[in-house]
């Protein structure tokens, strides 16, 4: 669970409702042709601009944002010193079956115990890798239409609501609903862009650099591995790519 992403979104949501209970109530930020045209508008145009079964499954994707686990680099190189020791002991093969808990990782020892040369393991990983950078992708472009059209859906509903009120002029009971439609289809939009859907991206591709960067210290200790090199030459070219404030917490004993 994040925590991060929970306490934000709650946060902003509660200290915008908080203000429009100070100003007199939620229900003047209530419209429902506004939220029609906004939030409706959008949800078509963005299915329009994805392939729909990329635009349902970003859906669920969002809610990785909430409940993304973070990658335990200090297991992963204990983890990699101790096949290392089992490589250099008994050879690559005694690594089949070794239990990791990693789907990427597994599939490199799988690679690794096939008998699969240095580069075509790197190759095909790093293909692995490229892959799931392409699907992260289709599903952050959903987001970013939902991050542009929301306020050009705002814009259309100011534009509607400006020319109810001008068609209107003549009865003033009318330009009041009007002046909220125009007023409210900006709010929501920006609201959606900047409050829901662009932290969501954000934090959405931070995890996938995230996940990449892991992927890669995968491949650069099963390189040394299949190099036979010794446990803790293999630990350390691990830490040496990462932060300096990381490499202090991951010193090898």
């Amino acid at each position: 669970m994040d925590l991060a992403s929970i306490i934000g979104i709650i946060g902003a949501i509660g200290m915008i409702a908080g203000a429009m209970l100070a100003a007199g109530g939620l229900a003047p930020f209530i419209e429902v042709s506004s939220l029609l045209i906004v939030v409706g508008g959008s949800f078509f145009a963005v299915m329009l601009k994805s392939k729909l079964d990329v635009f349902l499954k970003s859906f669920g994707a969002m809610g990785k944002a909430f409940f993304a686990k973070k990658a335990n680099l200090e297991e992963l190189i204990e983890t990699m010193g101790d096949l290392s020791d089992k490589a250099r002991k008994n050879g690559l093969m005694a690594l089949e079956g070794a239990e990791v808990h990693e789907r990427f990782l597994s599939r490199g020892l799988q690679l690794l115990v096939d008998g699969t040369d240095e580069g075509h393991l790197i190759s095909q990983l790093k293909q692995e890798i490229r892959g799931m950078r392409t699907r992260h992708n289709e599903i952050h472009d959903v987001l970013r239409g939902w991050v542009d059209i929301a306020p050009a859906m705002g814009m259309i509903g100011t534009l509607i609501g400006l020319v109810q009120m001008l068609g209107n002029m003549d009865d003033p009971k009318a330009i009041g609903p009007a002046m909220a439609v125009a007023l409210l289809t900006t709010l929501y939009g920006a609201f959606l862009a900047n409050v829901i859907f662009g932290p969501l991206l954000s934090k959405l591709e931070s995890s996938t650099e995230s996940e990449a960067n892991y992927r890669e210290l995968v491949i650069e200790g099963l390189r040394n591995i299949a190099r036979g090199e010794p446990s803790r030459a293999v630990q350390e070219k691990m830490i040496s790519s990462m932060p300096p404030k990381v490499q202090d917490k991951l010193v090898v004993a």
